[in-house]
């Protein structure tokens, strides 16, 4: 039986698909204005990866995500949506666990080195000191580039286990644009020199961030609420509408059409601002666009993500927001501690959310293993590196959230030229925003700056150019400070 079809009666404007931290932007944005935007959500819930789940009152995120941006009116944006009272400001603290230990991270060089022992340390400056004069032939790989800046041991040790369990595939297949906003420093040297070398005089300083917002019942607070002011100005948003086909000719998108239940609504378009991954982007278009671009769409993978969400006592957890483990014996990746992000996660006094974190790929074992032997690798593992005692486990639960990584293989940059090279061309009011849209790695402030630049070229016919975002070799979540 054919599905049935539905002409939606709005006005035609802008249709947003997606309703992450990105398409909720734009569709804010829009409305702010008095013009139609229209949201069409593949879930049944807001807020994409950005999403705050609560099972029986427990909440948790998927990973964990800080309200710090560099981007004055991402900031500004936030305090819009939300109320002052409802951000608490939390210190940060992460750290890597490794052979039993914590390390601070970013790294320091003066704990890392003392973790390690004398010998251990003599061993990862001489191969720092190798490496000055035999760098790495390649170091357009992420291996390679951070070899070259911090040594083939430290490099084995600190980065090499952790950056496989999130990728599933060796460094030297992953290529080097993940690395330079994810590493502290971008080199032993810089690092030891930081930490020795005297601050007068300095005009600036570069200073970790020590602290961040967060709100209180978690990130998905602040989605749900951008959702709410959304369709309380006039914007409609479509919850459980997969997007199958958009229609094009002479270059512009005209259509976009949705699935849900079996009937199939048609929406009249001005502009499509899409969030949902650019290969079905491509792949909805109708007529298709040729072989090549179609195989390029293919091509783009992504990494997938489950947690293991486990109660336990406080008192058993540990004060880091998160925790990486880069211990080989196990396939845990990450650990959050929810209590240490807000104490308004957990509804229980003396208890606390742990969420394990898992990289995985959609379809393989782990993703397609039960939930309750999940919790029971999960609790294994935490008692394998010695972190909690699995006694004393009292319940947990597991979310799966598909293509939460775009993956950064050696042909990715090419493939992402090539469609929009043909949506330059063929749908040219059609715009890829955000992590997923735009197969990049973004954070959900530069997820969220690329929607507004994006309405900002829509509405005042500006030519902002959002594939410039989060492209510059500047350490996230370093910012400068006057110095003395």
């Amino acid at each position: 039986m054919a599905d049935a079809l539905k002409t939606e009666p709005a006005v035609a404007g802008t249709v947003i698909i997606g309703a992450g931290p990105a398409g909720l932007t734009a569709a804010y944005q829009l409305v702010k204005l008095d013009l139609p935007a229209t949201v069409l959500e593949s879930d049944d819930v807001v807020g994409g990866i950005s999403r705050t789940v609560e099972r029986e009152g427990w909440r948790f995120d998927i990973g964990g995500h800080r309200f710090f941006t560099k981007v004055p009116p991402v900031t500004e944006f936030w305090h819009e949506i939300l109320p002052a009272e409802e951000f608490l400001l939390r210190p940060r603290m992460s750290r890597i666990f490794y052979r039993g230990k914590f390390y601070d991270y970013p790294l320091k060089p003066l704990n890392a080195l003392r973790n390690l022992g004398v010998l251990e340390s003599i061993r990862c400056v001489l191969s720092y000191l190798w490496v000055r004069i035999h760098p790495p032939k390649d170091q357009s790989t992420f291996e390679g580039y951070t070899a070259a800046r911090f040594g083939w041991r430290l490099y084995g040790i600190f980065f090499k286990t952790y950056t496989e369990k999130v990728w599933g595939v060796p460094a030297g297949q992953i290529q080097a644009d993940w690395a330079a906003q994810r590493i502290k420093n971008l080199s032993l040297f810089r690092a030891v020199w930081n930490a020795i070398s005297p601050r007068r005089n300095q005009r600036e300083i570069a200073s970790l961030i020590e602290e961040f917002e967060y709100p209180r019942h978690g990130p998905g607070m602040m989605w749900e609420r951008c959702h709410d002011e959304v369709v309380k100005r006039g914007g409609l948003v479509e919850l459980g509408q997969r997007v199958v086909r958009i229609e094009h000719a002479n270059g512009l998108a005209l259509s976009v059409e949705s699935r849900c239940a079996g009937v199939e609504s048609r929406y009249p378009c001005t502009d499509v601002i899409s969030s949902m991954p650019i290969p079905a982007l491509i792949e909805a278009m109708d007529p298709p666009p040729p072989a090549d671009v179609l195989n390029a769409a293919k091509a783009l993978t992504f990494r997938d993500f489950l947690t293991v969400a486990i109660v336990v006592p406080a008192d058993d957890a540990f004060p880091d927001n998160w925790i990486y483990v880069h211990s080989s014996e196990v396939q845990l990746g990450r650990i959050q501690n929810f209590a240490s992000w807000s104490p308004d996660m957990v509804p229980e006094d003396g208890m606390t959310c742990l969420g394990l974190e898992y990289f995985v790929m959609e379809g393989d074992s782990l993703w397609n293993a039960s939930d309750g032997d999940l919790i029971r690798l999960g609790i294994a593992e935490i008692s394998t590196l010695g972190l909690v005692d699995p006694d004393r486990v009292r319940q947990g639960y597991v979310v799966r959230m598909p293509k939460a990584y775009p993956m950064y293989d050696v042909d990715y940059r090419r493939n992402v030229q090539t469609l929009r090279d043909w949506l330059a061309t063929h749908a040219t009011n059609v715009y890829p925003v955000g992590r997923n849209g735009m197969h990049r790695y973004n954070n959900q402030d530069h997820s969220m700056y690329t929607a507004m630049l994006t309405v900002d070229n829509i509405v005042n016919g500006t030519d902002h150019d959002v594939w410039d975002v989060n492209v510059d070799d500047e350490y996230h979540e370093e910012m400068s400070r006057p110095g003395p």
